[in-house]
């Protein structure tokens, strides 16, 4: 079983331990913040590494996208994360940071597709969602007779009238999440594009109301799903794998007339898909033992190729000439640069 704790403790008993003084010259346990979406994954490998080698089961914890990095950018020492996942590319900032902050050389693995699905329960009624539906549902201004006002939407049918005579209530990704940082740019800033009610900000507009209509649910997923479980009216927004491991009792809506298949995330028919990725700080390759061992482990065709585990509980695969380059970056042990994320 993978040990979950939260990293401010571990921080704060190595810290008791003379740890984060930098009185140490090795650890012996690979220690993981970060995506709540790419979690599930690295647990199962966490688990499978425990299990079939000679190196103690890492630490994992779910932070949330944006405080994985901000978590792994704060140094270089052993009193800080060795990997962050993350459900987005680092930003360019983040890069810098990290850089300032002592972290010279990041590896940079992307390990699979995923689509952010807008779910409810089987036993509600089916939405067939579009951007602009989403956009005018949760945005916090929209435009009414051609005047930005307050948004006043309480039921999808005012947004659309095609849609359900239901309350208008979604179970989402804290700011945090880099679930909520894709939501944000792929639906709400997309759908801004069009609407010159924005002016300069058309097409950058993304502040998501806060009376109650959208409720950010933390770095648990699983909590989002039991609570559309429970609330037929609910819906939810997360990533595709908890849509898939709970199919027997939650349903996705479409997205712009596209359903949230695997072939559709991975083709990019699905609007809103994305690249799920993990960062390995270089430093710490010779200093954390196992360290090296559990990226060859997560990167192995065994874990994410197209019969790999991962795609069993919801990771779609890349190509294989795509892994077949991640590999190959990583056995060259190619560093991540601030030129590539511009």
């Amino acid at each position: 079983m993978v040990i979950k704790r939260f990293w401010k403790s571990a921080v704060m008993a190595c810290a008791f331990a003379g740890i984060a003084t930098g009185a140490v010259e090795a650890r012996e346990q690979v220690r993981i913040v970060g995506s709540s979406t790419v979690f599930p994954f690295a647990s199962y490998v966490a688990e499978e590494f425990g299990k079939t080698t000679k190196f103690a089961t890492p630490v994992i914890e779910s932070t949330g996208s944006g405080g994985g990095h901000k978590l792994f950018g704060e140094g270089d020492g052993l009193a800080t994360p060795d990997i962050t996942n993350s459900s987005r590319r680092m930003k360019k900032s983040e890069f810098e940071r990290a850089q300032q902050n002592g972290v010279k050389t990041i590896h940079e693995m992307v390990i699979g597709y995923d689509g952010i699905v807008v779910a409810n329960a089987k036993s509600a009624p089916a939405l067939k969602l579009t951007r602009k539906d989403l956009f005018m549902a949760l945005a916090e201004e929209v435009p009414v007779k051609g005047t930005l006002v307050k948004n006043p939407y309480k039921m999808w049918n005012q947004v659309n009238p095609a849609l359900p005579k239901q309350k208008i209530l979604v179970y989402g990704p804290p700011t945090s999440s880099g679930t909520r940082d894709a939501f944000d740019e792929m639906v709400m800033e997309t759908a801004s594009k069009k609407m010159t009610e924005y002016g300069a900000a058309a097409g950058k507009y993304k502040k998501i109301r806060q009376d109650g209509i959208y409720v950010p649910s933390g770095e648990n997923d699983n909590l989002i799903v039991q609570r559309i479980v429970k609330d037929r009216n609910a819906v939810g927004v997360f990533g595709y794998s908890f849509l898939e491991e709970n199919a027997d009792r939650i349903k996705g809506a479409t997205v712009d007339g596209v359903a949230p298949l695997p072939a559709n995330i991975t083709s990019g028919k699905y609007p809103v898909s994305r690249d799920l990725f993990f960062y390995v700080k270089g430093s710490h390759l010779t200093q954390v033992k196992g360290l090296k061992e559990y990226v060859d482990l997560f990167l192995s065709e065994k874990m994410i190729g197209e019969y790999g585990y991962l795609k069993k509980i919801g990771l779609i695969p890349l190509s294989k000439a795509q892994r077949d380059a991640v590999r190959t970056n990583w056995t060259t042990k190619k560093a991540l640069t601030a030129a590539s994320l511009d």
